[in-house]
């Protein structure tokens, strides 16, 4: 099948790749193994992620995006070119046009290095769409309406905050705080607490299995193995959910306060709107457990966590690439 369009979420954790007629036939981590001796690349995505914490000194595992905005231009080229490469296939002998997602604060050179990077990377025409209108439109938000809405996007690497209307976001703030810093937070929280050093994949796989954003009286347990710090040898630990909820506090309570700053700039008509609709998340962060009920008790406002949230940025590029027409002069900036 000729594949003429392409739509990738280029998250910092993960990438999900969304092509029309197929569906999403990428979701992988963000992350390329590289050979140090001939700086070549090994691997890209799982693969990839697999090595974190296990290479030997000549592989290095590396994460090309930070904070939603590329961190090393060259491996992010490389990892473009294999994601567009496989959705494409091997007989296909056009190049796609890429609708690729960035943050609402991206700045101009920031943005130009995404072009650039999906054009030598095998995308004939490459458009710029910016997240929280992407992940609206994902979570099925009818942007065009003169109706307010308001969406809080937490990904990998930033958390943002959007109040849409008319086709275009009336006010917004990019936090460079989420899923990232939440992994590095249950990190600093079990080192301060236990003396036990652990890996980036085991604070992650705590997060998923019973992370939670607000403490609860059915506290879950999750065993970890990291290393003792005082006497340098393996050691079991168990933590409970509710010292993830300690541990993540901090950062959520800075999501919460960067969304009161949101509404003290939305015009009163829309902030009714929002009231009467509630606050819709989305992002792979917003999996974590009893996220709407943290933004309800923080905002005095009803929050509704999006089907298939870790989906929705794909999915809004996926209705912008059906139906390039109509959101072409209101959304996409191309190059």
């Amino acid at each position: 099948m000729f594949v003429g369009k392409i739509g990738i979420d280029l998250g910092t954790t993960n990438t999900v790749v969304y092509v029309p007629g197929k569906g999403f036939v990428i979701n992988e981590p963000t992350i390329v193994a590289l050979s140090l001796p001939s700086n070549t690349v090994l691997s890209v995505g799982k693969e990839a992620k697999d090595m974190i914490g296990r290479t030997p000194g000549d592989i290095a595992a590396y994460r090309p995006m930070k904070d939603g905005v590329v961190a090393d231009y060259y491996i992010t080229r490389a990892m473009l070119k294999y994601f567009i490469g496989k959705a494409v296939g091997r007989w296909n002998i056009f190049k796609p046009d890429v609708v690729v997602s960035t943050p609402a604060g991206i700045t101009t050179t920031e943005k130009r290095a995404v072009i650039n990077a999906a054009v030598e990377a095998g995308a004939k025409n490459t458009y710029i769409v910016r997240e929280p209108l992407l992940a609206a439109l994902g979570a099925g938000i009818t942007i065009n309406s003169s109706s307010g809405n308001m969406i809080i996007n937490i990904g990998g690497g930033t958390a943002e905050v959007a109040v849409i209307s008319l086709g275009g976001i009336v006010c917004w703030s990019s936090l460079r705080v989420a899923g990232n810093k939440f992994d590095s937070a249950i990190i600093d929280y079990v080192k301060k607490k236990y003396s036990v050093s652990i890996g980036e994949q085991t604070a992650e796989a705590a997060k998923i299995a019973i992370g939670t954003a607000i403490p609860i009286k059915a506290k879950e347990e999750f065993e970890i193995r990291g290393r003792d710090i005082i006497s340098g040898l393996p050691k079991d630990l168990v933590i409970n959910s509710n010292e993830i909820a300690e541990a993540l506090n901090p950062f959520l309570m800075d999501i919460a306060a960067s969304a009161q700053s949101v509404f003290n700039q939305t015009p009163p008509e829309l902030v009714a709107d929002i009231m009467e609709k509630g606050i819709i998340i989305s992002g792979g962060s917003a999996g974590l457990n009893n996220m709407d009920e943290f933004f309800k008790r923080l905002l005095g406002v009803h929050a509704y966590i999006a089907e298939e949230a870790i989906l929705c940025v794909a999915k809004g590029s996926g209705l912008i690439l059906e139906h390039l027409g109509t959101y072409k002069r209101t959304l996409l900036q191309k190059k």
